[in-house]
């Protein structure tokens, strides 16, 4: 992971070597290379687990939650987007031989960075795409009567597709789709052992300002 990380940190500081020149062309033209976006999203896990012993597999629900952004434009083209959200998540095991078992709730933070390509930055519509990391921390889990549970996070990926529509001076409307990899190891009571990767889709819209 490690050398992930590093791979990802050479690639951002060469798009920023190599779009030096445009930058400075940018600042020039009064153009600010900063934007930040509000939105409200819906973080929708699509699990699997592995559980030892087999007892049965981990659910999670989905929720809603406000998310911030904070985006540097490089080029018109390209950008760096860091975002912000928190979302929690009822836990529980489906289990083998029927029923259920409650293992409370606990709040997912992974926050993400993201390189992006932005298709027609002066368009009408101005649709984009981007890859990048995430880490993702859990915390605040409130166990149920009778059972304990730790969470231990980790890096995964992430990948994004969405679009700006002006609407009127510095702002725009957002629409976002992002597909965030999340494996999530879990320690029931001390004895169940849990892999799980949460992955969830995150799906939001809002509205953007260009400083």
């Amino acid at each position: 992971m490690k050398k992930t990380l590093s791979m990802m940190a050479a690639a951002l500081l060469g798009a920023t070597a190599l779009t030096l020149p445009a930058m400075e062309a940018a600042a020039a033209d009064g153009d600010s290379p900063w934007k930040v976006r509000a939105r409200i999203v819906g973080v929708l896990p699509d699990e699997s687990s592995s559980v030892t012993p087999n007892i049965g597999s981990i659910d999670a629900d989905g929720a809603v939650v406000p998310e911030i952004d904070i985006s540097y434009f490089f080029t018109p083209n390209i950008a760096v987007e860091l975002i912000a959200a928190t979302s929690p998540h009822d836990m529980k095991v489906d289990l083998n031989g029927g029923g259920t078992l409650d293992l409370g709730d606990v709040w997912v933070l992974p926050p993400t960075l993201l390189l992006q390509y932005h298709f027609m930055p002066d368009g009408q519509v101005q649709p984009y795409v981007g890859a990048g990391v995430n880490y993702t921390h859990l915390y605040n889990a409130d166990d149920t009567a009778g059972t304990s549970v730790d969470y231990d996070g980790g890096f995964g990926w992430a990948l994004q597709a969405g679009m700006d529509v002006p609407i009127g001076g510095n702002w725009s409307w957002n629409l976002d789709v992002k597909k965030i990899w999340v494996n999530v190891d879990a320690t029931v009571n001390g004895a169940v052992k849990a892999d799980v990767d949460l992955d969830p889709w995150v799906i939001g819209t809002g509205i953007g300002y260009r400083f």
